[in-house]
Protein backbone atom coordinates (compact mmCIF):
# COMPACT_ATOMS: atom_id res chain seq x y z
CA UNK A 1 0.00 0.00 0.00
CA UNK A 2 1.28 3.21 -1.03
CA UNK A 3 1.56 5.99 1.30
CA UNK A 4 -1.04 8.92 0.78
CA UNK A 5 0.97 11.99 -0.25
CA UNK A 6 1.12 15.58 2.82
CA UNK A 7 -1.59 17.69 1.87
CA UNK A 8 0.47 21.04 1.23
CA UNK A 9 0.01 23.91 3.24
CA UNK A 10 -1.88 26.97 1.50
CA UNK A 11 0.58 29.67 0.28
CA UNK A 12 0.64 32.85 2.08
CA UNK A 13 -1.67 35.20 1.18
CA UNK A 14 -4.44 32.50 0.00
CA UNK A 15 -7.77 32.10 0.73
CA UNK A 16 -8.43 29.05 3.01
CA UNK A 17 -11.80 28.34 4.75
CA UNK A 18 -10.96 28.69 8.90
CA UNK A 19 -12.14 25.66 11.16
CA UNK A 20 -15.48 27.77 11.72
CA UNK A 21 -16.24 27.86 8.36
CA UNK A 22 -15.35 31.56 7.20
CA UNK A 23 -12.63 32.91 4.73
CA UNK A 24 -9.89 34.25 5.37
CA UNK A 25 -6.54 35.39 3.78
CA UNK A 26 -3.93 33.13 5.04
CA UNK A 27 -1.13 35.42 7.09
CA UNK A 28 -3.35 38.67 6.82
CA UNK A 29 -2.07 40.27 3.66
CA UNK A 30 -2.43 39.17 -0.57
CA UNK A 31 0.22 39.10 -3.04
CA UNK A 32 0.91 42.52 -4.73
CA UNK A 33 3.73 44.58 -6.00
CA UNK A 34 5.36 44.72 -3.00
CA UNK A 35 6.12 40.95 -2.73
CA UNK A 36 8.72 41.53 -5.50
CA UNK A 37 10.47 44.52 -3.03
CA UNK A 38 13.63 43.43 -1.61
CA UNK A 39 14.51 44.01 1.81
CA UNK A 40 17.42 46.68 2.56
CA UNK A 41 19.81 43.56 3.13
CA UNK A 42 20.27 40.43 4.98
CA UNK A 43 19.23 40.71 8.76
CA UNK A 44 22.33 41.20 10.81
CA UNK A 45 23.60 38.75 13.76
CA UNK A 46 21.88 40.78 16.19
CA UNK A 47 18.29 39.88 14.41
CA UNK A 48 18.91 36.11 14.47
CA UNK A 49 17.37 33.64 17.12
CA UNK A 50 17.31 30.10 18.02
CA UNK A 51 14.44 27.81 17.15
CA UNK A 52 11.98 27.25 19.66
CA UNK A 53 12.98 23.92 21.97
CA UNK A 54 12.76 22.61 25.01
CA UNK A 55 11.08 21.07 27.93
CA UNK A 56 8.91 24.25 29.42
CA UNK A 57 8.46 25.34 25.73
CA UNK A 58 7.04 22.64 24.90
CA UNK A 59 4.63 22.71 28.31
CA UNK A 60 3.22 26.10 27.33
CA UNK A 61 2.19 24.85 23.49
CA UNK A 62 0.58 21.94 25.03
CA UNK A 63 -1.65 24.40 27.63
CA UNK A 64 -2.06 26.66 25.15
CA UNK A 65 -3.42 23.85 22.69
CA UNK A 66 -5.47 21.87 25.25
CA UNK A 67 -7.47 25.15 26.23
CA UNK A 68 -8.23 25.81 22.39
CA UNK A 69 -6.49 29.21 22.64
CA UNK A 70 -4.28 31.43 20.16
CA UNK A 71 -1.33 33.49 21.15
CA UNK A 72 0.09 36.34 19.78
CA UNK A 73 3.51 34.94 19.59
CA UNK A 74 2.81 32.20 16.92
CA UNK A 75 0.03 33.65 14.95
CA UNK A 76 2.51 36.93 14.41
CA UNK A 77 5.50 34.78 14.27
CA UNK A 78 7.37 36.67 16.89
CA UNK A 79 11.20 36.57 17.44
CA UNK A 80 11.54 36.18 21.18
CA UNK A 81 8.89 32.81 21.30
CA UNK A 82 11.56 30.64 22.35
CA UNK A 83 12.40 32.99 24.91
CA UNK A 84 9.23 33.60 26.59
CA UNK A 85 7.83 30.22 26.17
CA UNK A 86 11.04 28.60 27.22
CA UNK A 87 10.51 30.65 30.81
CA UNK A 88 6.31 29.74 31.21
CA UNK A 89 4.91 32.88 29.23
CA UNK A 90 2.84 33.43 26.16
CA UNK A 91 0.39 36.54 25.80
CA UNK A 92 -2.88 35.21 24.94
CA UNK A 93 -4.56 36.37 22.12
CA UNK A 94 -8.86 36.30 22.68
CA UNK A 95 -11.64 36.21 20.17
CA UNK A 96 -9.76 33.60 17.89
CA UNK A 97 -7.09 34.27 15.00
CA UNK A 98 -8.95 35.75 12.31
CA UNK A 99 -8.37 39.69 12.22
CA UNK A 100 -10.97 41.63 10.80
CA UNK A 101 -8.48 44.28 9.93
CA UNK A 102 -5.42 44.10 7.14
CA UNK A 103 -2.24 45.94 8.32
CA UNK A 104 0.55 45.30 6.20
CA UNK A 105 3.07 44.62 8.63
CA UNK A 106 0.94 41.71 10.48
CA UNK A 107 0.84 38.01 9.90
CA UNK A 108 -2.45 37.38 11.79
CA UNK A 109 -5.09 36.16 9.35
CA UNK A 110 -7.53 38.74 8.26
CA UNK A 111 -11.23 37.83 7.08
CA UNK A 112 -14.47 38.53 8.56
CA UNK A 113 -15.58 36.11 11.24
CA UNK A 114 -18.99 36.93 11.54
CA UNK A 115 -19.69 37.13 14.83
CA UNK A 116 -18.47 33.70 16.50
CA UNK A 117 -17.22 33.96 19.61
CA UNK A 118 -16.07 30.70 21.99
CA UNK A 119 -18.03 30.86 25.21
CA UNK A 120 -16.17 29.34 27.23
CA UNK A 121 -12.71 31.29 26.37
CA UNK A 122 -13.39 33.45 29.44
CA UNK A 123 -12.84 29.90 31.79
CA UNK A 124 -10.39 28.59 29.70
CA UNK A 125 -7.86 31.68 29.57
CA UNK A 126 -8.06 31.40 33.40
CA UNK A 127 -7.25 28.41 34.15
CA UNK A 128 -4.33 28.42 31.46
CA UNK A 129 -2.86 31.45 33.57
CA UNK A 130 -3.47 29.29 36.63
CA UNK A 131 -1.66 26.00 35.48
CA UNK A 132 1.33 28.34 34.10
CA UNK A 133 0.99 30.20 37.53
CA UNK A 134 1.22 33.61 36.08
CA UNK A 135 1.52 36.42 38.77
CA UNK A 136 1.37 38.62 35.59
CA UNK A 137 -0.44 37.61 31.90
CA UNK A 138 -0.33 40.18 28.70
CA UNK A 139 -3.67 39.38 27.09
CA UNK A 140 -4.29 41.09 23.29
CA UNK A 141 -6.50 40.01 20.21
CA UNK A 142 -7.54 40.51 16.66
CA UNK A 143 -9.75 43.20 15.76
CA UNK A 144 -13.35 42.08 15.86
CA UNK A 145 -15.61 45.18 13.61
CA UNK A 146 -17.69 42.91 13.18
CA UNK A 147 -19.19 42.39 16.56
CA UNK A 148 -22.03 45.13 18.04
CA UNK A 149 -19.32 45.73 20.83
CA UNK A 150 -16.20 45.26 19.00
CA UNK A 151 -15.62 42.22 21.53
CA UNK A 152 -15.07 44.78 24.43
CA UNK A 153 -17.71 42.62 26.31
CA UNK A 154 -15.84 39.83 25.92
CA UNK A 155 -12.30 40.56 26.26
CA UNK A 156 -13.67 42.27 30.28
CA UNK A 157 -15.30 38.42 31.01
CA UNK A 158 -11.78 37.45 30.41
CA UNK A 159 -9.72 39.70 32.40
CA UNK A 160 -12.82 39.13 35.09
CA UNK A 161 -12.45 35.38 34.89
CA UNK A 162 -8.48 35.47 35.84
CA UNK A 163 -9.31 37.78 38.69
CA UNK A 164 -11.69 35.12 39.71
CA UNK A 165 -9.13 32.30 39.65
CA UNK A 166 -6.08 34.35 40.41
CA UNK A 167 -7.04 37.03 42.39
CA UNK A 168 -2.75 38.30 42.86
CA UNK A 169 -2.55 37.99 39.02
CA UNK A 170 -1.95 41.37 37.57
CA UNK A 171 -3.53 41.95 33.75
CA UNK A 172 -2.03 43.70 30.93
CA UNK A 173 -4.38 44.36 27.55
CA UNK A 174 -3.12 45.32 24.65
CA UNK A 175 -6.31 46.07 22.58
CA UNK A 176 -8.01 47.21 19.65
CA UNK A 177 -8.86 50.29 19.17
CA UNK A 178 -12.62 49.95 19.26
CA UNK A 179 -12.95 52.32 16.53
CA UNK A 180 -12.59 55.12 19.55
CA UNK A 181 -15.31 54.70 21.86
CA UNK A 182 -15.02 55.22 24.44
CA UNK A 183 -17.61 53.39 26.61
CA UNK A 184 -15.74 50.17 25.24
CA UNK A 185 -12.48 51.37 26.27
CA UNK A 186 -14.01 51.93 29.58
CA UNK A 187 -15.39 48.37 29.81
CA UNK A 188 -12.25 47.01 29.77
CA UNK A 189 -10.66 49.27 31.72
CA UNK A 190 -13.29 48.80 34.12
CA UNK A 191 -12.73 44.98 34.39
CA UNK A 192 -9.52 45.49 36.58
CA UNK A 193 -5.99 46.15 34.99
CA UNK A 194 -2.64 46.99 35.89
CA UNK A 195 -1.55 48.14 32.14
CA UNK A 196 -3.95 49.29 29.15
CA UNK A 197 -2.17 49.47 25.68
CA UNK A 198 -3.18 50.17 22.14
CA UNK A 199 -0.08 50.52 19.97
CA UNK A 200 0.50 53.62 17.44
CA UNK A 201 3.29 51.42 15.74
CA UNK A 202 4.56 53.58 12.98
CA UNK A 203 4.54 57.56 13.02
CA UNK A 204 2.51 59.41 11.45
CA UNK A 205 3.16 59.84 8.18
CA UNK A 206 3.92 56.00 7.73
CA UNK A 207 0.24 55.06 9.53
CA UNK A 208 -1.04 54.60 6.00
CA UNK A 209 0.06 51.94 4.61
CA UNK A 210 1.37 50.39 7.33
CA UNK A 211 -1.54 49.93 9.47
CA UNK A 212 -5.43 49.21 8.10
CA UNK A 213 -7.16 52.00 6.79
CA UNK A 214 -9.97 52.15 9.63
CA UNK A 215 -6.37 52.61 12.15
CA UNK A 216 -5.61 56.24 12.90
CA UNK A 217 -2.50 57.44 14.01
CA UNK A 218 -4.96 60.50 16.38
CA UNK A 219 -7.47 57.92 16.81
CA UNK A 220 -4.84 55.79 19.08
CA UNK A 221 -3.68 58.95 20.77
CA UNK A 222 -7.42 59.74 21.38
CA UNK A 223 -7.62 55.99 23.27
CA UNK A 224 -4.67 56.02 24.63
CA UNK A 225 -5.26 59.82 26.28
CA UNK A 226 -9.12 58.73 27.73
CA UNK A 227 -7.65 55.59 28.83
CA UNK A 228 -5.62 57.72 31.41
CA UNK A 229 -8.36 59.84 32.26
CA UNK A 230 -10.69 57.12 32.68
CA UNK A 231 -8.46 54.92 35.06
CA UNK A 232 -5.34 57.40 36.35
CA UNK A 233 -3.85 54.30 38.65
CA UNK A 234 -3.58 52.28 35.39
CA UNK A 235 -0.33 52.41 33.27
CA UNK A 236 -0.47 53.16 29.66
CA UNK A 237 1.61 52.03 27.03
CA UNK A 238 2.10 51.95 23.43
CA UNK A 239 4.88 50.81 20.85
CA UNK A 240 6.26 52.00 18.13
CA UNK A 241 8.36 49.30 15.20
CA UNK A 242 11.22 51.22 13.33
CA UNK A 243 12.81 50.16 9.93
CA UNK A 244 9.57 51.15 7.92
CA UNK A 245 11.17 54.45 6.48
CA UNK A 246 10.70 56.87 9.58
CA UNK A 247 13.46 59.41 10.51
CA UNK A 248 14.82 60.24 13.40
CA UNK A 249 12.78 63.49 13.89
CA UNK A 250 9.89 61.66 13.43
CA UNK A 251 10.14 59.31 16.04
CA UNK A 252 11.13 62.54 18.30
CA UNK A 253 7.55 64.05 17.19
CA UNK A 254 5.50 60.99 17.90
CA UNK A 255 7.50 60.45 21.52
CA UNK A 256 6.21 64.45 22.07
CA UNK A 257 2.49 63.00 20.82
CA UNK A 258 2.73 59.94 23.21
CA UNK A 259 3.46 61.95 26.08
CA UNK A 260 1.22 64.73 25.33
CA UNK A 261 -1.67 61.84 25.04
CA UNK A 262 -0.22 60.42 28.55
CA UNK A 263 1.12 57.85 27.55
CA UNK A 264 3.24 56.24 30.62
CA UNK A 265 5.91 53.14 29.13
CA UNK A 266 6.51 52.66 25.47
CA UNK A 267 8.11 50.16 23.86
CA UNK A 268 10.68 50.49 20.50
CA UNK A 269 11.85 47.38 18.27
CA UNK A 270 12.64 46.68 14.44
CA UNK A 271 10.41 45.59 12.23
CA UNK A 272 10.46 42.71 10.42
CA UNK A 273 9.15 41.61 7.61
CA UNK A 274 6.95 38.63 8.21
CA UNK A 275 6.20 36.71 4.81
CA UNK A 276 7.00 38.38 1.43
CA UNK A 277 3.95 40.16 1.04
CA UNK A 278 3.96 42.15 3.72
CA UNK A 279 5.68 45.87 3.72
CA UNK A 280 9.82 45.69 3.25
CA UNK A 281 12.23 46.69 5.79
CA UNK A 282 13.76 49.88 4.62
CA UNK A 283 16.54 49.80 6.98
CA UNK A 284 18.00 47.37 10.20
CA UNK A 285 18.53 49.91 13.11
CA UNK A 286 21.60 48.99 15.32
CA UNK A 287 21.69 48.12 19.07
CA UNK A 288 23.32 51.60 19.52
CA UNK A 289 20.47 53.05 18.02
CA UNK A 290 18.03 51.68 20.21
CA UNK A 291 19.72 52.94 22.95
CA UNK A 292 19.77 56.05 21.66
CA UNK A 293 15.45 56.45 21.36
CA UNK A 294 15.53 55.13 24.67
CA UNK A 295 17.52 57.58 26.36
CA UNK A 296 15.50 60.26 24.33
CA UNK A 297 12.42 58.52 25.51
CA UNK A 298 13.14 58.79 29.07
CA UNK A 299 14.47 62.22 28.76
CA UNK A 300 10.68 63.06 27.62
CA UNK A 301 9.92 61.81 31.10
CA UNK A 302 8.44 58.45 29.81
CA UNK A 303 8.14 55.88 33.34
CA UNK A 304 9.93 53.48 30.67
CA UNK A 305 11.03 52.90 27.58
CA UNK A 306 11.71 49.45 26.08
CA UNK A 307 13.91 49.68 23.12
CA UNK A 308 16.06 47.05 21.27
CA UNK A 309 16.27 45.03 18.20
CA UNK A 310 14.05 42.19 18.76
CA UNK A 311 11.86 44.19 21.51
CA UNK A 312 8.29 43.78 20.81
CA UNK A 313 5.32 45.26 22.98
CA UNK A 314 4.63 42.63 25.33
CA UNK A 315 8.12 41.25 25.60
CA UNK A 316 9.18 40.94 29.31
CA UNK A 317 6.53 42.79 30.29
CA UNK A 318 6.10 41.95 33.93
CA UNK A 319 9.91 43.51 34.01
CA UNK A 320 8.32 46.91 32.57
CA UNK A 321 9.39 48.96 35.77
CA UNK A 322 12.64 47.52 37.01
CA UNK A 323 13.95 50.37 35.48
CA UNK A 324 16.26 48.90 33.53
CA UNK A 325 15.22 48.34 29.79
CA UNK A 326 13.87 45.09 30.96
CA UNK A 327 17.20 43.75 31.00
CA UNK A 328 18.76 44.21 28.10
CA UNK A 329 21.89 46.03 27.45
CA UNK A 330 25.19 46.43 25.78
CA UNK A 331 26.60 42.71 27.42
CA UNK A 332 23.24 41.14 26.70
CA UNK A 333 23.38 42.31 22.52
CA UNK A 334 26.97 40.98 22.24
CA UNK A 335 26.46 37.78 23.97
CA UNK A 336 23.37 37.06 21.37
CA UNK A 337 25.69 38.33 18.55
CA UNK A 338 28.64 35.42 19.93
CA UNK A 339 26.10 33.17 20.05
CA UNK A 340 24.43 33.75 16.85
CA UNK A 341 27.74 33.43 15.33
CA UNK A 342 28.78 29.96 17.20
CA UNK A 343 25.49 28.73 15.99
CA UNK A 344 25.71 30.31 12.95
CA UNK A 345 25.93 26.44 11.38
CA UNK A 346 22.49 25.45 12.53
CA UNK A 347 19.03 26.52 11.45
CA UNK A 348 17.54 30.12 12.83
CA UNK A 349 13.93 31.32 13.46
CA UNK A 350 13.43 33.95 10.12
CA UNK A 351 10.51 36.65 10.64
Amino acid sequence: MSDSPRPQRPVSGSKVITIHGTRAVLDGVKPSALSEVPDAGPKPPWLRVRLPTGAKYQDVMDIVQSHRLSTVCAESKCPNIAECWGRGTATLMLMGSVCTRACKFCSVNTGNPKGWLDPQEPANVANAVALMDLRYVVLTSVDRDDLPDLGAGHYAACIRAIHDRMPDTAVEALTPDFQGRHELVAQVLDAGLATYAQNLETVKRLTHPVRDARAGYELTLDVLKFAKRHAPGTITKTSLMVGLGETDDEIEQALDDMREAGVDVVTLGQYMRPTRNHLPVQRFVTPEQFQRYRDMALAKGFLEAVSGPLVRSSYRAERVLDQDNVGLGPQAVLDAIRESAAAAATPSLRC
